[in-house]
């Protein structure tokens, strides 16, 4: 099982998605009014914008919902304002995380993250304690569906990703973040299906962990991510069989 970490993290939050759909949905309309907030509500001019919604559709999020949350980051419906926060910590085994989290109180988020940080993990850290570990990326996951690992690599090596990697059901494309666009565009406009699209922390190494260890990570894992304002959550574990 692979660290929790690019479209693992992804497919693992959709496993459960029929469990937690308005708990995603909180999750993505944050996202969207924070990006209409940042770079305005028209979609074909806010790539962060396109992005939050087309994640939002494949979701299947109500278009209605979507509109709403637009409207109130430009002023058109009264609605709250995010901050958006970054922590950095350390979990059992010396595991690093990064956890980041859209919020109307900072006080409140910081609180409940130091928390579980305090009591599953090795507390919090200073600011780019953790980061330096890992590396920004663009992720695209796209189903398979019947297409040859070539024909996708060509797409996506013309557009300037960095790598393409199969899965069972899924090709994973890797991107610079300077590049992410131009991948995700190129591949929509091959008529390609995109499962998910994110900016994501990669971590350079990981940490092997097993048995005992393995379940104190993923609880600690579990409990940040089931976190009302935490919208991702990112570590350096390899976890054994």
């Amino acid at each position: 099982m692979s660290g929790h970490s690019k479209w693992s993290t992804i497919k693992r939050k959709k496993e459960v998605l029929d469990q937690k759909r308005g708990k995603i949905f909180t999750k993505l309309i944050k996202e969207i009014t924070v990006a209409a907030k940042i770079g305005g509500g028209d979609v074909d001019g806010n790539p962060r914008l396109r992005l939050a919604v087309d994640n939002a559709k494949s979701a299947n999020m109500p278009l209605d919902n979507i509109d709403r949350a637009i409207k109130k980051a430009t002023g058109e419906l009264e609605g709250v304002v995010f901050l958006e926060l970054m922590y950095e910590g350390y979990g059992p085994s010396g595991v690093a995380f990064i956890v980041e989290c859209l919020t109307d109180n900072k006080n409140r988020t910081v609180a409940d993250v130091r928390h579980l940080f305090t009591k599953h993990g090795n507390g919090l850290g200073e600011t780019g304690s953790v980061a330096w570990m890992f590396d920004r990326k663009g992720i695209i996951a796209l189903p398979k569906q019947g297409k040859e690992e070539d024909e996708i690599f060509e797409i996506i090596l013309e557009a300037g990703a960095d790598d393409l990697q199969t899965e069972d059901e899924f090709f994973e494309v890797t991107t610079s973040v300077d590049s992410f666009e131009t991948v995700r565009k190129a591949i929509v406009d091959a008529g390609l299906e995109i499962e998910n699209a994110s900016l994501q922390w990669i971590a350079k190494n990981t940490i092997e962990v097993e048995g005992e260890a393995s379940e104190k990570v993923e609880k600690l894992f579990d409990m940040l991510d089931d976190s009302d304002d935490v919208q991702n959550v990112y570590s350096n574990a390899d976890f054994k069989e």
